[in-house]
């Protein structure tokens, strides 16, 4: 870290706060009426993904559990329902187990102490800074995503932001230039910056109120800083959807509690073709015709998943066989309120396109 960093930061802040006050965002749905709740599911939502996505879902969220307790007491069927299309959908169950745990622990008050919030599933030291600064304006510092990028240019940080070592310097910098005044202001302006200004391809460095102090500027370094991830190459795994279908209905099932799509409907899978006859009759279905519809990819963060689609056209309606808690016929022209992975939620368009 430079030797001037304690004469930078008040320059740097103050700069930062003058372009905020002209450019910065204001009217966004949850900065209006802003509470530690609104601000954290707000915060949740926007992790890995962009303002104008989060934008319509926080406003449904909001609507439907507008405060702690309701929803630490909704379904989680109803929780991961306003959450599908979203993704990463650990941070809805996350979301929903913190609240149970402040209501439980906390008597339904969201704690105000960072060493209490990030005790919470699904809280950092990142969030809990951005909670506390953005809704009781205490003196945190944060470093998300585009604060990273703001400051590893800034500085001209070498290295991958995800490296521990260099998220632990830029740490360093984030709480030196962090003002004790405005702090909720400052850093609502990192985050602006970061993603309307310092942006990850086509920085605008004209409009930037830091770019003649700025390294990489300085440097010409504005589109090799931050360094990118180190590149792995993502394997590609494949999957057999069975969508058992009767007249308007499919059969899907509830995936276990964690795990890929934890808690969200889909169907069952199978591994191979040869697998798909003893998986209909195992399910019950002994006659039916097969439609294989095209197939597709979905990519996490982690690998490729190459799906299948068949569809098992049932000959006859289906007996009155005893469903498990974890099955049911989902009506495609009258859907239920339940959370969808996305391909889930992607096939069922599908399918009522065709048929």
């Amino acid at each position: 870290m430079p030797d001037n960093i304690n004469s930078q930061n008040y320059n740097f802040s103050q700069k930062v706060l003058a372009w905020f006050d002209i450019n910065g965002r204001k009217n966004l749905p949850w900065q209006t009426n802003k509470t530690p709740y609104s601000v954290w599911v707000s915060e949740i939502m926007l992790q890995q993904t962009q303002v104008k996505t989060v934008i319509p879902y926080f406003q449904n969220f909001m609507q439907s559990f507008p405060n702690v307790l309701t929803l630490a007491n909704a379904p989680q069927d109803e929780v991961l329902h306003h959450w599908t299309g979203l993704g990463y959908y650990a941070r809805a169950r996350n979301l929903q187990k913190a609240a149970q745990v402040i209501r439980d622990e906390y008597q339904g008050k969201f704690p105000e102490r960072i060493d209490q919030l990030i005790a919470l599933p699904g809280i950092g030291r990142s969030t809990a800074g951005a909670i506390l600064s953005l809704a009781c304006n205490q003196h945190h510092s944060i470093l998300d995503g585009n604060v990273k990028r703001v400051l590893a240019r800034y500085f001209a940080v070498e290295g991958w932001p995800g490296n521990k070592k260099v998220e632990t310097d830029l740490w360093q910098y984030a709480d030196k230039l962090t003002p004790a005044k405005r702090t909720g202001d400052y850093t609502q302006a990192m985050m602006d910056m970061g993603a309307t200004l310092c942006s990850r391809s086509k920085p605008n460095c004209d409009e930037c109120p830091l770019s003649q102090s700025c390294l990489a500027f300085v440097q010409g370094r504005q589109t090799e800083l931050p360094h990118k991830k180190p590149k792995k190459d993502i394997p590609v795994k494949s999957t057999i959807m069975l969508i058992p279908m009767w007249q308007q209905q499919v059969l899907i099932y509830k995936r276990p509690p964690s795990g890929l799509w934890g808690g969200l409907w889909g169907f069952h899978e199978v591994e191979s073709p040869q697998q798909i006859i003893p998986q209909a009759e195992k399910l019950g279905f002994f006659e039916t015709q097969q439609t294989v519809l095209t197939a597709f990819r979905h990519t996490f963060s982690h690998f490729h998943l190459d799906i299948t689609p068949v569809i098992l056209h049932l000959k006859q309606a289906p007996t009155e066989q005893i469903m498990e808690d974890n099955q049911m016929w989902f009506d495609l022209i009258t859907p239920q309120n339940v959370g969808l992975a996305a391909p889930t939620k992607k096939l069922f368009s599908t399918i009522t396109q065709n048929f």
